[in-house]
């Protein structure tokens, strides 16, 4: 029969041993499981964290049945990362898409009744952003991670130009993507109005004659539009 003594021993080597694992692996995983905390890595935090836990806790849990079973869960996490960066659908479905729910001043609200926020909420990140009225915020995007990105009216960026009186020009767009990994984002087209023949009359002032050419493109609040070729470095066209 195995005394005290031979647990607590185990329970230590379990726990170095678990430490070292967790460690290991979290950096296989990549900064994204820290910085960029969605629905998905949030999930697979979670169940990292459970899995360790319980391989070092539980006496009756297998020590390397629960690393094959830790390993395992880090090999699929890194395939559906690899599908979601070739896939935009997938990605989309993993992560979420952004939601305006302030657009030039006006609150949408079905946009933030499908994000489930509602306004104590919204008036309460617009404060830690250090903005106190609607009218401060051109627009303002949830985005997939629960986080609020603001861009402020050009009146609100800058009190010392507003004291001189200087006029500066409306917030016309707010830089929205319009083709990532080469394929078109359609919502963003449709949000602003914008059709593919622009689109393709835009790319071909920068040389560019077929979506595969391009990487990323944006827009920019004057209307312009930057593109990042596929293997070149950003080019900028006003």
């Amino acid at each position: 029969m195995m005394g005290p003594d031979f647990h607590f021993l185990e329970t230590i080597i379990k726990t170095l041993s678990g430490f070292v694992v967790i460690l290991v692996l979290t950096r296989i995983l990549g900064k994204k499981q820290l910085s960029n905390v969605t629905f998905f890595t949030y999930v697979t935090g979670i169940t990292i964290g459970s899995i360790t836990g319980t391989m070092v806790i539980e006496q009756n849990v297998n020590f390397y049945e629960g690393l094959l079973s830790l390993s395992l869960w880090v090999l699929l996490t890194i395939f559906v990362e690899y599908v979601s960066l070739k896939s935009t659908k997938a990605r989309v479905l993993l992560d979420g898409q952004p939601t305006i729910v302030i657009k030039k001043g006006e609150i949408l609200e079905e946009a933030m009744a499908q994000s489930r926020l509602n306004m104590d909420d919204l008036s309460m990140m617009l404060r830690k952003e250090n903005v106190f009225s609607i009218k401060d915020v051109a627009y303002a995007i949830l985005e997939p991670n629960g986080q609020l990105s603001i861009m402020k009216t050009k009146g609100a960026e800058s009190v010392s130009r507003d004291d001189l009186q200087i006029k500066k020009p409306a917030v016309n767009v707010f830089p929205s993507e319009l083709i990532v990994d080469s394929q078109i984002v359609e919502k963003n087209l449709k949000e602003f109005n914008l059709s593919k023949e622009w689109l393709y009359q835009e790319l071909a002032k920068h040389g560019v004659h077929s979506l595969e050419e391009v990487f990323y493109a944006e827009l920019q609040e004057d209307g312009s539009v930057i593109v990042d070729k596929k293997g070149n470095s950003r080019e900028y066209h006003h």
